[in-house]
C-alpha cells in the first residue's frame, strides 16, 4: 500500500473517536455506580468485581483476537468487536440484578479487548516512523477526551436528571456509527514480505509465544501491570471516595474526574510524541513519577475547600493515556518482529488486566472493607511505584538519531 499523509491523518481521526467510545463504555459503569449501587445494595467488593469481571473477559480477548488479527486482519476483529460491545452497553441499562449486570459488563471486556489491540496495530503499520509516537498518542488520547474528560461529567448529568440506566443507553449510540466509518474508510494493512511469507505456510502456536523471548516482553506486561492498578484503583473507588468519604456531591466528584481526564488528553497528546525525539523510556519514567501523585492528593481532604485548585493538581497528574501508549503500545510493537505485532500488545494487555483490572480492583474492595476507601489510593501510588520500576530495566526501542524523517525518505528516493 502507498504511503499516503492524508489516509493516515484520517485513520487517526477516526480511530481516536472510536477508542475514546470504547473508554466511555467502560468507565460510565465506574462513574453510574454511586447511582446504581444503592438500587442494587452493593458493598465495595461487589462493585470492585464489576471492574474485575470486565477486565478478566479484556485480558483475554486481547490476547485471543490480537493473535487472530496478525493471523486474519485488522478489519475483520474491530469492525464487529465496536457493534458488538456497542450493542451490550445500551443492555446494560436493562439489567436488573448484579448478577445480570455482571455477565453484561464481561460480555462488554471480551469484545473491547481486541478493539485496543486491532487500534494499535493498525496505527504501528500505517504510520510513518517518525510519526508512531504521535500517532499513538493522538489515538489513545481519543479515551481521555471521550472517556475520562467526557464520560463521568455526561453520565452523572445524565444519571441525576434520567436515572442511570439512561446513562448506559446514551453511550452505547456513538460506537454503532465508528463502526460504519471503520467499515467505509479503514484500509487492512498491507502485510510485509516476512508476515506474508508466514501466513502462506501457517504459523504454529509456539512462533506466538516466541515473543517471550524479549525481556522488554516481560518487563512493558509487569509495568502494565503497575499502571492499570493505578488507573483502575483510581476510577473505581474514587467516586465512592469524593462522595462517601468526601461528601461531595457525585456531579462534583464527575467535575474533578472529568478535569483530571481532560488532563490526560493534553499530556496524552504531548508526551507519546515527545519520546520520538528523546526514546521511550525516559518519557515514561517522567510520567510515572509525576502520575504516582493524583491518588495521594484525593487523600487531602482539605483541598476540597478549593475545588479548583484539587482540579488543576489531577489536570496536571493524570498521565494515563500517554503512559498507554508507550508501556502497553509502542514498547511492546518495537521490541520483537513486525509479524507479531498484535500478538505483542495483546500479551501486555493481557498480564496488565489480570494484575491491575481484575486482581487490583477485587483485592481493593476487600482491603477497602475493613480499611476505608482511603487505602485504595495507596494501593493505586503502589501500582505507578511499581510500573516506575519496571521501566528502569527496559531496553530503549527507539533512538533520536533512529528516527528518519519524511523529508529524509523522500531526499532519499
Amino acid at each position: 500500500m502507498e504511503y499516503s499523509k492524508r489516509y493516515e491523518n484520517t485513520l487517526v481521526a477516526i480511530l481516536f473517536f472510536t477508542w475514546g467510545t470504547v473508554f466511555l463504555d467502560r468507565m460510565s459503569q465506574l462513574y453510574l455506580a454511586p447511582y446504581f449501587a444503592p438500587v442494587f445494595r452493593l458493598n465495595d467488593q461487589q462493585i470492585g468485581l464489576l471492574a474485575s469481571a470486565a477486565s478478566i473477559a479484556w485480558a483475554f480477548g486481547s490476547l485471543f483476537f490480537g493473535a487472530a488479527s496478525d493471523r486474519f486482519g485488522r478489519r475483520k476483529i474491530l469492525i464487529p468487536a465496536v457493534v458488538f460491545f456497542s450493542a451490550l452497553s445500551w443492555i446494560s441499562g436493562l439489567a436488573r440484578s448484579f448478577h445480570e449486570l455482571l455477565v453484561i459488563r464481561a460480555l462488554i471486556g471480551l469484545a473491547e479487548g481486541p478493539c485496543w489491540v486491532a487500534i494499535s496495530a493498525l496505527l504501528e503499520e500505517s504510520s510513518h516512523r517518525s510519526r508512531r509516537g504521535r500517532n499513538v498518542g493522538i489515538v489513545t488520547s481519543g479515551a481521555a477526551l471521550v472517556g475520562l474528560f467526557g464520560a463521568p461529567i455526561l453520565t452523572t448529568q445524565i444519571a441525576s436528571r434520567f436515572g442511570w440506566r439512561w446513562g448506559f443507553f446514551v453511550t452505547g449510540i456513538p460506537g454503532l456509527l465508528m463502526a460504519l466509518l471503520i467499515w467505509k474508510y479503514v484500509r487492512e494493512s498491507e502485510p510485509t514480505a516476512a508476515v506474508a511469507a508466514l501466513h502462506e505456510r501457517g504459523t504454529p502456536l509456539s512462533h506466538y509465544f516466541s515473543i517471550l523471548r524479549y525481556r522488554n516482553i516481560w518487563l512493558s506486561s509487569i509495568g502494565a501491570g503497575g499502571f492499570i492498578s493505578w488507573l483502575l484503583l483510581q476510577n473505581t473507588f474514587a467516586p465512592l471516595l469524593i462522595t462517601r468519604d468526601m461528601h461531595q456531591d457525585p456531579r462534583t466528584a464527575g467535575f474533578l474526574l472529568g478535569a483530571a481526564g481532560l488532563g490526560s488528553f493534553f499530556i496524552g497528546l504531548v508526551f507519546p510524541s515527545l519520546s520520538d525525539r528523546v526514546g521511550r523510556k525516559p518519557t515514561l519514567l517522567l510520567l510515572a513519577a509525576l502520575s504516582s501523585f493524583l491518588p495521594l492528593a484525593l487523600l487531602v481532604r482539605p483541598l476540597y475547600s478549593h475545588l479548583w485548585l484539587l482540579s488543576a493538581i489531577l489536570f496536571a497528574t493524570q498521565g494515563s493515556q500517554a503512559i498507554a501508549a508507550l508501556v502497553i503500545v509502542l514498547i511492546p510493537a518495537e521490541s520483537v518482529p513486525p509479524e507479531f505485532t498484535g500478538t505483542a500488545i495483546g500479551m501486555a494487555n493481557l498480564v496488565g488486566e489480570l494484575i491491575g483490572a481484575t486482581i487490583a480492583p477485587t483485592l481493593g474492595g476487600t482491603i477497602a472493607e475493613s480499611y476505608g476507601l482511603g487505602s485504595t489510593m495507596l494501593m493505586a501510588t503502589g501500582g505507578m511505584i511499581l510500573l516506575f520500576l519496571a521501566v528502569l530495566f527496559l531496553k530503549e526501542t527507539v533512538r533520536p538519531r533512529t528516527i528518519v524523517s519524511e523529508r529524509d525518505v523522500t531526499a532519499t528516493a
